[in-house]
């Protein structure tokens, strides 16, 4: 028997271990599913008294059977007769029908609907049945598609749940889970592709780590996992398509690339989680990452911490929370201009009215800064003259260095908070949010 084989399944058994440990926690209660399937019944009941062609069926992860314990919301597909309603406002029809849940109205591609029941949260969609997504008129319609092709491929092969659930709560930990653009990282439909094309959470993170080989190489990652492209994805595809760094094609929808909202930071996040984890196999990868208040007593004798609670606008979850991220990011960027140096950052948002932003500042450098009331500025090369002219209108005090003009003017804020304060009555940020409070600093 040779050392190679040793290691490998000497390796094979730790992850084996930690992983198996890992499922016994992330797997949930059976009995959810059960509560969530008597409320879609609840829905169809009303259906069938208002006398619509339509049916009610579970949803997302609840109906791939690939949803985590303490961490799951269900979605309710209302599918309505293609041919009888294709012209009409299904939206409006699902309304009426679910008068008696009270429901709270959500705004999407179509308007879908929201209530608590047996203390979970339902999402219940209204979308037209379709057997071919060339036939969506809405992208909602092709939402119980996706959960068709993940339900045929576990039902295949049953072990590929619990290897998506590894997957979710991986991403989840590492902070690279959810589609939205305030997020840009990782879908539950994403992530079930890649696992299930993969064959398990471990293929997945050995991939991964060769999608960052390509990313050094600036080589494409691309994977179509029903191989409709033929290896030519890149080239048939629309070219916007493909701009992201990891190209996915859906195997529901062969034109479009269900990876397109992945950022390139957390694209390389899980890369580099995956290396470490095959590398160094542990539970930790799995736990969700303290926040920077709670890790703050680790840095703060060399380090201050602004905490900033922001009210946000009422609107679409989508539309606010890319509100808030260039709030936060703006903030970020005024900071540093005026040399308060930010050493780490984050945010938090309910999914409703108040986030809280979170800047790490440097003490030596917010000490350096409310000592010197005046800053330096640089400006153009003298022999733009054009531009030094300009520049010299400018600022009253300006002096030569080197060939570069360069100008003293005195610093406008010497503390963060004076900055804040005026940073309240800023235009572009109370185009993005309600009110900026200083909590803590």
């Amino acid at each position: 028997m040779s050392a190679n084989y040793k290691y490998k399944s000497r390796c094979a058994k730790v992850y084996s271990k930690v992983l198996g440990r890992v499922i016994e926690n992330i797997r949930p209660d059976s009995g959810i599913l059960e509560r969530c399937s008597a409320v879609a019944k609840l829905i169809d009941a009303e259906i069938k008294k208002k006398r619509v062609d339509a049916e009610a069926i579970l949803g997302g992860s609840i109906a791939k059977g690939t949803f985590l314990r303490n961490d799951y919301d269900c979605d309710v597909f209302v599918k309505f007769d293609f041919e009888k309603y294709k012209e009409k406002n299904i939206s409006k029809i699902l309304k009426s029908i679910l008068n008696k849940f009270k429901p709270k109205t959500l705004n999407g591609s179509r308007e879908y609907f929201q209530f608590f029941k047996e203390k979970i949260k339902f999402e219940v969609v209204p979308v037209l049945n379709i057997k071919n997504a060339r036939d969506a008129i809405n992208v909602m319609d092709v939402s119980p598609l996706h959960v068709d092709w993940t339900k045929r491929r576990i039902k295949k092969n049953p072990r590929l749940a619990d290897e998506v659930r590894l997957a979710r709560a991986f991403c989840k930990a590492n902070k690279v889970y959810g589609a939205e653009s305030f997020i840009k990282g990782f879908s539950g439909h994403v992530i079930d592709i890649l696992t299930i094309h993969y064959g398990g959470f471990l293929n997945l993170l050995k991939n991964a780590e060769k999608w960052g080989e390509k990313e050094k190489k600036e080589e494409k990652a691309v994977v179509d996992p029903e191989n409709y492209h033929k290896g030519k994805a890149l080239f048939n595809l629309n070219a916007s398509k493909t701009e992201g760094p990891l190209v996915l094609v859906d195997p529901v929808q062969p034109d479009r690339n269900a990876a397109a909202s992945v950022s390139k930071e957390n694209f390389e996040i899980l890369v580099n989680a995956a290396g470490n984890f095959l590398k160094n196999p542990s539970e930790k990868f799995f736990e969700e990452k303290a926040g920077i208040e709670e890790e703050y007593h680790k840095y703060k004798s060399k380090n201050a911490l602004l905490k900033l609670e922001v009210s946000a606008f009422h609107g679409k979850e989508d539309v606010v929370g890319c509100k808030l991220l260039k709030a936060f990011e703006y903030i970020a960027d005024k900071l540093r201009a005026n040399d308060f140096a930010v050493v780490k950052k984050d945010w938090s948002w309910d999914r409703e009215k108040k986030a809280f932003f979170y800047y790490v500042l440097d003490k030596t450098a917010l000490k350096k800064t409310a000592a010197s009331k005046y800053i330096i500025i640089k400006g153009p090369p003298m022999n733009l003259k054009e531009h030094a002219e300009r520049f010299r209108k400018k600022h009253k005090e300006t002096f030569v260095k080197k060939n570069i003009l360069f100008a003293k003017t005195r610093r406008k804020f010497l503390k963060p908070e004076e900055l804040i304060k005026d940073l309240k009555q800023d235009k572009y940020l109370r185009e993005k949010v309600k009110e900026i409070r200083i909590i803590n600093f």
